[in-house]
């Protein structure tokens, strides 16, 4: 049987993504709080100098190498996040990638490549850590997910089917994993103001703004902030035991205007 201890002394944590955008401001968060954070993503250098400022500000971190389309590099990320501060107590993962094309446009490789980074590489990931946690009958998994698998958007085909596979993954996991110890919970973000997107030319911005215009799907031009969604993360993975956090879903609130005459009201 596993042992259950509620009140672990120090809550190591890895964050995927973790060089820029959300990652990055989920690992600062969790540093805030005194998690000892490992940050990986392929851009480790990024990671680097994250980690650098994180220490001057006096929490622990590192950064550690992470390709979730390689499985060496995803063992030896986990191996090393465990070595860096001890046994993780916390995994976050946010890795995503994105590349807008209509499915039947899409090369089949182009595809994979999107599966295997937001869902095969996130399952890779959970097989390397979560099994030690279930051992120790504690840990938190929070999984970045999108608004899109509630309100579907075209030319997003790839993503939003990895997307949906990662959150049917993360309702098993849930009930796989009831009474372990070790809590599930997903984080459904809707549009967000971060690096991902800022590599599409502006054709495709044209006809992605287009199309989910046309079928609705753009009500503002609010965005999420990743401090936005790194504090519903944050506030996941941190509550008290007997409390479980299955899904927070956040959206960007529409810039408030001044109104001349409020529906149902007088004039």
């Amino acid at each position: 049987m596993p042992r259950f201890d509620p009140h672990p002394d120090r809550r190591p944590a890895a964050v995927t993504g973790a060089s820029s955008g959300i990652g990055a401001a989920v690992a600062r968060g969790l540093a805030a709080e005194g998690h000892p954070v490992v940050l990986g993503a392929r851009r480790v250098d990024r990671c680097e100098a994250l980690a650098d400022e994180l220490r001057a500000e006096g929490h622990e971190a590192a950064a550690v190498p992470l390709d979730l389309t390689d499985d060496v590099s995803i063992a030896s990320f986990a191996e090393r996040a465990a070595a860096a501060h001890g046994p993780l107590e916390v995994l976050v993962s946010n890795a995503g990638d994105v590349w807008p094309q209509a499915v039947h446009a899409t090369a089949p490789a182009t595809f994979a490549r999107q599966v295997q980074v937001n869902l095969l590489g996130a399952q890779a990931l959970v097989h390397a850590v979560v099994p030690a946690m279930v051992d120790r009958g504690r840990g938190d998994v929070a999984l970045v997910t999108s608004d899109v698998v509630r309100a579907p958007r075209p030319l997003m085909g790839a993503y939003l089917t990895a997307k949906h596979g990662l959150e049917g993954m993360a309702r098993a996991m849930q009930m796989e994993l009831e009474g372990t110890g070790v809590r599930v919970g997903m984080v459904r973000p809707g549009p967000s103001s971060t690096e991902q997107g800022t590599g599409w030319d502006d054709d495709t911005v044209n006809e992605i703004v287009d199309e989910w215009s046309r079928w609705g799907l753009i009500r503002h031009d609010g965005a999420l902030r990743p401090d936005d969604v790194a504090r519903a993360v944050v506030a996941m993975v941190g509550q008290p035991r007997g409390t479980h956090l299955t899904l927070i879903e956040i959206e960007p609130e529409a810039p408030a205007a001044r109104r001349t005459h409020v529906p149902g009201g007088s004039p």
